[in-house]
Order: structure tokens, then C-alpha cells, then sequence
């Protein structure tokens, strides 16, 4: 492997023909030019009024996209923007609250919502992984040409999210909620074995500090470039003061050999220096709380037992304690009266052992199937059981799609049972954001942004235009991309170790 180059430029707006030649330069400087199928990935997991600083901002795309086309020769046969935005929203939403079509439209882009198009399946033979096979977009597999153009941000199951974080977005959503539970890292490491960017361009002019889905902006004033994303993601730490072997996925692909962590190893170039990115991102507010600590001061008490002993961690930071933060700062967002609204809720999550201190008519929710216990509460014994599956019995073939009215109706349903009751029961491997979001409406009396009336038309046009073009490609057997539709892939797609990247 060739030492690797990581360019730091100044950018301090989202000056499109700046942005523009700042890739431009970087194209040359790594001796790239687009070719084939040339795909490009943002970070698009929210978008809009409420989600203004979660997504790859259009002008940096638009940038980004121009010096594609500047670089490019005859043999580029397909310019495309492909992305699966957050589970259970449409990204034709997230898309259109990002303004993406616009700009395709101007630019005469291919436009790939990875949640409309046919899977495929590539095959996994490294020796530490979580399953034989992985399934992708079609568009992501047959990439000839792949550039990563992540949003920079914390996160609070992974501390951070860069480039290697931002594959989690190469899958639907009946393939990314399978292991996306404490051993999360592990399988963004796996994901890396599809395919490698010939590009990393990182969107840190306005960085999102604190959360992924509700963050802080953050200035930064940076372009963040290179052509081997585990040495992008290892400065981008350092200019956060992060050891890059703290971050559990990028110290997997290290051990994977995908590239250096160590500074030594990396040239680090550009017209700033490390040093100064440094000063820029000092207070910079990074991710991974456990959730007893991110409740601390409100009416909601949590309790955090570790997951399934499969990887050996004492607490799941890949799945549901992380999703129920999220979910209480979007509801904090549209409701401002959320925390005062909110009476005392105790919520419990894995193989919890200690005192649950819960006074009459506080109800206590034991959270994703995973979570057990055993104690007296409200004079009663109580005794939860695991209803957890072990991944290996899970075919990702038999992934059902979530749906997020049906999410609503399934939460609705089981809450209205329980409405007499001090103690509620929510499986899931995870339990979804939407569905904590769900459940934290009804406990609290809160707003439902599903039911925003300035969004629920756009939301609702975008949901059923998905739900169309998905429900047409299953009738004609596209789902998987096979003749018959009998899930083994396609069979002209070459195992990622025969594919040259």
C-alpha cells in the first residue's frame, strides 16, 4: 500500500466555486480522474428545517460534483448521487430537504435512493467476520469510480462519524438493522470490504458537534480530502484529540489493513496545518455518553446492563440506549415543553442487575430483547426475560422492511394495552429511533413529528412514492437482483477479493 495523502484546506462558507477548486486541486494532487460508473455518497441520514446541520450541505455536493466533471475523461459513462438516509425515512424526503434535486437536475445527475434499488450480494471471506455474505445497492456494487463525501460529527454510538461510519448508509434497512446492535463497529468494518473510495471529501465547514441526528453546528472552516479513508478518519481524530484506536471501527480496519492510523505513516498536506485545525476544533463536543449519564437531570432514569456476551462488551453502544438519545433530542426540538412535560419514566436496558428505584405510578420500560431482570417493583415480583436471537439465526434474506406507520400502529397498540400498567415491555434488535421517539410521545403527551403540519404532506408524498416504486420491484422480482427471485445475489458480481479497487 502506497503512503497515503490527507489535505487540510481552509473553506469558511459554502462558496460553491471554491469548493469546487479545492477538489479540483486534490484531484490532481492524487493523480485521480473519475471513470465508469462514478457514484457519490453523502451523509443524508435528516435533512430540512429541523435537521439543518446532519447532512452533507448541496453546495458542498455541487462542488464536489464540478470537479468531478473537470477531471473526468470520455470514460466516465455515469455521474451519480446515491445515498439511504436514516431508517424508516424516505430519502426521497431526506433528499428533498437537502435540496438535492435541484442540483441534480442542473447538473444532469443519476439520482440512486438506495432503498428503491435491487440488492446484491457480495461475498465475505475475511477471517473476523459477522457473516459470509453482505448485501448492497446495486449501484454501490457496481461502482467503478466511489467517492465517500461524508458530514464531519459526533455520534453517540461511535464517538464520531467520518468516512468509514458513513457506509452504514450503503445498505436499506432490512440489511442495516441486522447487527447494528453492540457488535455496530464490527460490521462498518466488514462494510469496508465492499468497496474503497478512490476519494474521501469531508464536509467540515459547518461541523455538527454533540449528536448525529439533532447536532450543534460547529465552524470549522474545513475541507477535509484524501484517497485512503482510514487515514482521513485517523487526522480527522487528531484534530479532535481522539486516538484513533479509541474509535472501535477504525482500530478493526487497522487491524484489517486498511490503511495507516499513525500521523508518521500519512502526509498530511494542505494551506493549513494540523496544528491550526487543532486550535479550530478545541471544545469540539464528541459523542459516546452512557445513557444512566445523558438522562442525568431529567424525569427519565436509565439502566444499562451489558448485551449478549457474543464480543465481549459490557454495554451495547451500537443499538438501542443510543437510539433513545436521539430520539428524546428530536422530540426536545420540536417540543420545547418536552423535558417539563415528561413525568418520571425509568428505562432499562440489557442483562440489567442492579436496583430499579421506581415509586408508585413511575412506569419503568424495559427496552429491546436483549434487556432482562428480576426484582420486586410496585410490591410485585417481576421478571423479564431475554427474547434476544443470536445473529446467526437471523437470514438476512427473511429481513422484513421496516415501515413507520406501521411502527406507529405496533407502538400505538402495545402502549394503549399497557396504559393501565407501570410496566412495559418493547422488543427490538435495536428498538429504532422512530420507535423511541414513538414511545416518548405517548409516555410524555408530547408533540409527534411525524404529525408536523409542515411536514407531514412532503413526508407522507415522499413515503408512499417509495413504497410504490418498492412494491413494483418485488412483483417483477428486482428486490435482489436475481432472475426467479432466489436470493443468491447476482452471480456476474464478483467477490470484493477478484474486484480490483
Amino acid at each position: 500500500m502506497r503512503r497515503p495523502t490527507v489535505i487540510l484546506r481552509r473553506c469558511e462558507t459554502y462558496d460553491v466555486a471554491q469548493i469546487r477548486g479545492i477538489v479540483s486541486d486534490a484531484l490532481e494532487r492524487l493523480d485521480l480522474r473519475p471513470h465508469g460508473r462514478t457514484l457519490v455518497k453523502p451523509n443524508c441520514v435528516a435533512s430540512g428545517r429541523y435537521f439543518p446541520h446532519a447532512h452533507t450541505r448541496v453546495e458542498f455536493l455541487e462542488g464536489v460534483f464540478l470537479a468531478l466533471k473537470d477531471r473526468a475523461t470520455g470514460e466516465m459513462t455515469e455521474l451519480a448521487l446515491g445515498e439511504r438516509s436514516g431508517i424508516t425515512m424516505p430519502t426521497r424526503y431526506a433528499f428533498s430537504g437537502a435540496a438535492y434535486y435541484p442540483m441534480a437536475e442542473r447538473l444532469g445527475l443519476t439520482v440512486h435512493h438506495f432503498d428503491e434499488t435491487s440488492q446484491v450480494e457480495i461475498k465475505l471471506t475475511h477471517p473476523e467476520r459477522l457473516r459470509d455474505s453482505i448485501y448492497v445497492p446495486e449501484p454501490v456494487a457496481r461502482a467503478d469510480f466511489f467517492v465517500n463525501c461524508p458530514k464531519f460529527k459526533a455520534h453517540p454510538w461511535t464517538t464520531v462519524t467520518f468516512s468509514m461510519k458513513n457506509y452504514i448508509g450503503i445498505q436499506d434497512d432490512r440489511h442495516r438493522l441486522i447487527d447494528h446492535d453492540h457488535r455496530l463497529h464490527e460490521k462498518v468494518r466488514d462494510l469496508q470490504h465492499v468497496l474503497q473510495p478512490r476519494l474521501v471529501a469531508i464536509d467540515a465547514i459547518t461541523a455538527g458537534e454533540g449528536r448525529m441526528l439533532t447536532p450543534k453546528p460547529f465552524h470549522l472552516g474545513l475541507v477535509i480530502l484524501g484517497d485512503n479513508q482510514l487515514a482521513v478518519d485517523s487526522v480527522s481524530c487528531a484534530i479532535l484529540g481522539i486516538d484513533p484506536l479509541t474509535v472501535e471501527h477504525l482500530r478493526l480496519a487497522f487491524e484489517s489493513g486498511f490503511g495507516p492510523v499513525d500521523l508518521a505513516a500519512i502526509d498530511v498536506v494542505g494551506d493549513i496545518s494540523l496544528a491550526d485545525a487543532q486550535k479550530r476544533a478545541h471544545g469540539f463536543e464528541k459523542g459516546l455518553i452512557r445513557v444512566e449519564d445523558y438522562f442525568q437531570g431529567s424525569n427519565i432514569r436509565a439502566y444499562a446492563g451489558p448485551p449478549p456476551a457474543d464480543g465481549g462488551h459490557d454495554y451495547c453502544w451500537g443499538g438501542c440506549p443510543g437510539a433513545i438519545e436521539e430520539a428524546i433530542e428530536i422530540l426536545r426540538m420540536y417540543d420545547a415543553s418536552t423535558d417539563a412535560k415528561m413525568p418520571p419514566v425509568h428505562v432499562v436496558f440489557g442483562a440489567y442487575e442492579g436496583e430499579i428505584p421506581a415509586k408508585d405510578g413511575e412506569r419503568v420500560v424495559f427496552i429491546g430483547d436483549c434487556t432482562t431482570w428480576k426484582g420486586d417493583l410496585h410490591g410485585k415480583s417481576v421478571q423479564i426475560a431475554s427474547t434476544y436471537v443470536d445473529r446467526s439465526k437471523k437470514n438476512p434474506l427473511e429481513a422484513e422492511r421496516p415501515d413507520i406507520f406501521g411502527k406507529m400502529i405496533s407502538t400505538e397498540k402495545l402502549l394503549w394495552k399497557a396504559r393501565k400498567e407501570d410496566i412495559i415491555r418493547m422488543t427490538g434488535c435495536p428498538v429504532s429511533v422512530a420507535e423511541h421517539v414513538l414511545a416518548l410521545v405517548k409516555l410524555g403527551g408530547l408533540k409527534n413529528p411525524y404529525f408536523d403540519p409542515r411536514e407531514i404532506f412532503g413526508f407522507t408524498s415522499a413515503y408512499l412514492s417509495s413504497r410504490t416504486r418498492n412494491a413494483i420491484a418485488r412483483l417483477f422480482g428486482r428486490a435482489y437482483n436475481v432472475p426467479g427471485f432466489d436470493g443468491r445475489g447476482d452471480a456476474s458480481l464478483m467477490p470484493f477479493e477478484e474486484r480490483e479497487i
